[in-house]
């Protein structure tokens, strides 16, 4: 039976966005589940905690996690908190492991700080949990700037328009790779598809 990919959306997201990439990874042969989440209600490790339960639902059948944005913070929490939760392998799409600096913008002021909700504690504020586990984990991030973070003053080096590149850079990740993409645009491309993909197979993004 094919393994399984879970994959994890990001901050005001309901998941149906990660409908493609999903498809693409039927095509490679996997067997796909969405994991659907309050991302302003909960804390991040709240959600973690969720994500856990639903893993635990799956069965003893081989699981992989995808997670885009502040889906990879619920999956690094996730893991931190049972580091035997998968014997598959982890991506995160565009996710700023080191805190967002648009997040903090947003927390600044309180008219604007409801677009963050909970989902900033020990997360898009800063203080997510190192990356401390055994399983292979790559890091994907984009480098076309365009999204709302040039609305909410930019960022100082490469982006993705929502995230620095900075941002997604995790110690001991197993490999990095850093795509011409949006940080919506991690969800739609191609490239990236196979690059997971090829990740999930074989522990790098070599196609």
């Amino acid at each position: 039976m094919p393994d399984r990919v879970v994959l994890v959306h990001g901050i005001w997201m309901t998941g149906l966005e990660l409908g493609l990439l999903a498809r693409r990874l039927r095509d490679c042969g996997y067997r796909t589940v969405v994991f659907r989440y309050h991302s302003l209600r909960n804390t991040v490790a709240q959600n973690a905690q969720l994500l856990r339960r639903r893993i635990h639902e799956l069965g003893d059948s081989p699981v992989h996690l995808v997670g885009h944005s502040l889906g990879g913070l619920v999956i690094l929490r996730a893991l931190q908190d049972q580091p035997d939760l998968i014997g598959g392998r982890s991506v995160l799409l565009g996710s700023p492991v080191n805190g967002s600096v648009i997040a903090h913008r947003l927390h600044r002021y309180r008219l604007s700080r409801w677009l963050i909700g909970h989902s900033g504690e020990q997360a898009l504020l800063g203080g997510a949990p190192r990356w401390q586990g055994t399983q292979s984990l790559g890091v994907i991030n984009g480098a076309r700037p365009v999204g709302v973070g040039r609305l909410l003053g930019g960022f100082d080096g490469p982006n993705d328009g929502t995230v620095a590149v900075s941002e997604t850079r995790l110690e001991n990740a197993s490999a990095t790779l850093t795509c011409h993409s949006s940080h919506f645009g991690l969800l739609v491309s191609k490239t990236v598809a196979a690059s997971v993909c090829a990740f999930l197979r074989q522990g790098n993004f070599s196609n």
